[in-house]
């Protein structure tokens, strides 16, 4: 009876994924699917998507309203701030290559586990100014912008400036500010920003209020203003917007964010930002089933996503029923050797030594671990492998990987405070333009409540704390100075037959692979439409690691929404997984599919929170 139901259950996905087509049978979206010829533009906010829909409109390619949306997004506070970081993959239809913009910051001077364990800390702090790295947002735009866009920075930016100049605040951003209103009062020229109402019992703004940003308008205004100059005087486009890049990390802006910073108790330099720059970078690559699949290097969690689809490759997903037991069981077994691999091989790749990414996409090492699968019981002491065989070397940190094995994991003393880090929310872009260009952004960091560096109006960074103070933790992502702490960021996009197939990216911490993987899977083995595959059904593990606060993981935990059937949730339980719901599971996923065969775009924008697309 059960191979009968989960059979029916997996017709209900038997679309045409060529063309995407609704089967007659399949419930409705609760959102509907968005369509485009043209263009596409989709993020976490219908403002920001508005953003991107009047650069398109302007002429702008997908990289100029990309940019557009990315510094909408930091001005809005959705859920990130321009101290940030900024992770993207462009697809350049000139040389079809898929490109991946490293524009993440670095440890400030300082910034060592002697220093940290001085303040009697086992890990960086969440919030303040000791948890920020250099500012890479900024960086991330300008370089894209210059790079590969086609319009001014003075054009990019003008929705952002009027943002910034007041626009009326939604109740989520309000609400937030609210609730952090005792950290934000911790930093003076943060509570200036946020708390507009001082004094009163409600001190943040309320839903709808005009809410103004003078001082980060005014180093919007700095920018742009530099960039005009330069025009003035004969500078080409590209050479007017490094122009005002130089005035942000070598200028006077620089000059008040590492005041500012250090003002509150932050170790952020002038040379910390003179010395950073934007990465261009080549992005890691696996084909599964017929499909290459792009992720951003070991200085993200990108790979764990790619080393999963090796693993998944050695089974019939399909044949197994979409969210049945035994391919829940799969999906957790397999991302949970995926994630430990994470957790002790992944750091900044700019830092010796070499990190074994080889060894570790490596579809014989795929094999090899999944070996070790227990078919009949969850596993809750999955630990890291050993790819370095499949390089040909032998493991220099095969002591640590024997204490890393052995080690009990650190559980949460409170679920909700473990919950709270562990889906981390930031938001996603996602554009598409009819010249083939494509961009993929997980953009994050600077989150409410943030510690903003003077009179910038610059919300810094909170991601040094994914860093580790100690190397049996993870040998090659402790902080150093310099340094770029491995990110759980990481934007996706993938390529049939040499040309787009899916962009795709979501927020939430250390489920965003998780629910990418399960995204990717849904169009590919399960025929779902875009829009059908962001909405799904996802499964959460909590057996992860996670990357923020104290960096504990709840074995054995898993998320499965409301409507899972009974049986499926006995014989979960029978295996040994603790059972958690949610009404929403899928998290808030965007993405673009590419109909080749009719020439136009499919948009899916996620049913989980507030995110939005605009097509044409």
């Amino acid at each position: 009876m059960k191979t009968i139901l989960f059979a029916l259950l997996a017709c209900t996905f038997t679309f045409s994924v060529s063309a995407q087509v609704f089967n007659a049978y399949t419930p409705p979206t609760q959102k509907p699917p968005l369509h485009g010829r043209n263009w596409m533009a989709i993020t976490g906010k219908p403002l920001a998507a508005t953003a991107g829909a009047m650069t398109f409109q302007k002429g702008g390619n997908a990289v100029d309203a990309a940019c557009a949306m990315i510094a909408a997004t930091s001005t809005m506070w959705d859920v990130l701030s321009w101290g940030g970081e900024t992770q993207a993959m462009i697809y350049n239809p000139n040389t079809k290559k898929v490109i991946a913009i490293n524009a993440l910051g670095v440890a400030p001077t300082g910034a060592t586990p002697e220093f940290f364990k001085g303040k009697g800390l086992d890990y960086i702090p969440e919030y303040g100014p000791l948890a920020a790295v250099t500012p890479g947002t900024p960086g991330g735009i300008m370089v894209m912008l210059a790079e590969y866009g086609t319009m001014s920075l003075k054009e990019v930016l003008a929705p952002a400036m009027e943002l910034a100049a007041g626009y009326p605040i939604e109740a989520q951003t309000a609400n937030a500010i609210e609730r952090g209103k005792g950290e934000i009062k911790k930093w003076p020229y943060s509570a200036k920003v946020f708390l507009t109402h001082p004094g009163e019992e409600r001190e943040a703004p309320e839903a709808g209020e005009i809410f103004v940003q003078k001082d980060l308008l005014a180093m919007l205004t700095k920018l742009v203003e530099t960039e005009q100059a330069a025009l003035k005087k004969k500078k080409s486009r590209k050479e007017a917007i490094y122009a005002a890049y130089d005035r942000f990390y070598k200028g006077d802006i620089a000059k008040e964010i590492a005041r500012g910073t250090q003002e509150q108790g932050g170790l952020i330099t002038e040379q910390d930002l003179a010395k950073w720059e934007v990465k261009i970078e080549e992005p890691m690559m696996v084909n599964y089933k017929g499909i290459d699949v792009y992720k951003l290097s070991q200085w993200t969690q990108g790979p764990a996503l790619l080393q999963s689809l090796n693993m998944l490759e050695n089974f019939d997903l399909k044949a197994m029923g979409y969210n049945s037991a035994k391919y829940i069981h799969t999906l957790y077994q397999v991302m949970s050797m995926a994630f430990s691999d994470r957790d002790f091989y992944y750091g900044d790749p700019y830092f010796g030594p070499e990190e074994p990414m080889k060894g570790i996409l490596s579809k014989e090492y795929a094999k090899e671990r999944v070996k070790q699968i227990n078919w009949e019981m969850n596993d809750a002491k999955i630990g890291p492998g050993d790819p370095y065989p499949f390089e040909g070397k032998v493991n220099p940190y095969s002591e640590l990987l024997k204490q890393k094995s052995q080690a009990s994991l650190s559980t949460p003393d409170s679920y909700e405070d473990f919950m709270r880090g562990f889906l981390a929310g930031t938001t996603s872009v996602q554009t598409a333009d009819k010249d083939g260009w494509v961009v993929s952004v997980t953009p994050s960091g600077g989150w409410i409540p943030a510690c903003i560096a003077g009179n910038t109006g610059i919300g810094l960074s909170q991601r040094m704390q994914s860093f580790v103070l100690n190397e049996e933790e993870g040998p090659f992502n402790v902080v150093e100075p310099g340094k770029r702490p491995r990110v759980t960021l990481t934007p996706s996009m993938a390529l049939k037959d040499g040309k787009p197939f899916l962009s795709f990216a979501v927020q939430g911490g250390d489920t965003q692979d998780q629910n990418l993987l399960q995204m990717f899977l849904n169009v590919v083995e399960f025929d779902m439409t875009v829009q059908e595959a962001v909405e799904a059904a996802n499964i959460n593990s909590y057996q992860v690691s996670s990357s923020f606060g104290n960096h504990e993981s709840i074995p054995g935990s898993l998320l499965l929404r409301s409507d899972t059937p009974p049986w499926v949730q006995k014989e979960l339980i029978r295996m040994g997984y603790k059972l958690r719901f949610d009404d929403r599971s899928s998290g808030p996923i965007n993405a673009i599919y590419f109909d080749w065969k009719h020439g136009s775009f499919w948009g899916g924008s996620s049913n989980y929170g507030e995110d939005y697309g605009i097509g044409w």
